[in-house]
């Protein structure tokens, strides 16, 4: 059932103008948490940080990729020793993350291009809120599994309204033919518990 939330209809309006999504996270950023976690019912941060949790070791380095306000590693650190790095396209939103102090580092990125991130950095990726309607398509996934090492896990959500309109199963079982991750879930989740929605999370595995 569509939401009659204005904040959610001007997000999912978006048509992935990297500037456009700049400006409306700027606007955003301070009350971000406030409208989502308690207005909304933003679930899936806390969700996906518990399913990373109990896929990685002690210490291990975590790439938070589309951080926004750092809701995801607040929760991941409250959960284990991560070490976690973020990135976001809102500077707004990372000022915000920033206040957290669990980010060892967190850095502007656009997750529609190539990132300025070598092969094989990372024990882990996370990426919540960020495959949705009008931001970033399939294909960043690409990025996402280049980043970790062989093996390592990534816990990624995708808005229930996106998944079949944009193909993404379709794209998570060309990457899987293509010997670049595996599938190891793909289940349905809460994500906005007031307003009716859920994700897939999927759980994947760098090849």
């Amino acid at each position: 059932m569509a939401s009659e939330n204005p904040l959610l209809k001007r997000a999912y309006a978006l048509n992935g103008d990297q500037n456009q999504i700049r400006a409306v996270y700027a606007n955003w950023a301070k009350t971000y948490e406030a409208d989502t976690l308690i207005g909304m019912g933003y679930v899936a941060p806390a969700i996906a940080a518990e399913t990373m949790a109990q896929e990685i070791g002690q210490n291990d380095v975590i790439l938070d990729a589309g951080c926004g306000t750092g809701l995801v590693g607040k929760e991941l650190r409250s959960l284990s020793d991560a070490v976690i790095d973020g990135i976001d396209l809102s500077p707004d939103m990372l000022d915000q993350a920033r206040k957290k102090d669990v980010y060892r580092t967190l850095n502007k990125a656009d997750l529609t291009a190539s990132l300025d991130i070598g092969d094989a950095r990372y024990d882990g990726v996370i990426s919540v809120g960020v495959f949705t309607s009008g931001h970033v398509g399939p294909t960043a996934m690409n990025e996402l599994i280049r980043v970790i090492k062989p093996g390592a896990p990534a816990i990624i959500t995708v808005h229930e309204q996106v998944w079949h309109k944009d193909g993404y199963r379709d794209h998570l079982d060309q990457m899987e033919k293509d010997d670049l991750a595996k599938i190891c879930t793909i289940r349905e989740t809460p994500y906005h518990q007031n307003e009716g929605y859920h994700c897939k999370l999927c759980i994947l595995q760098a090849a």
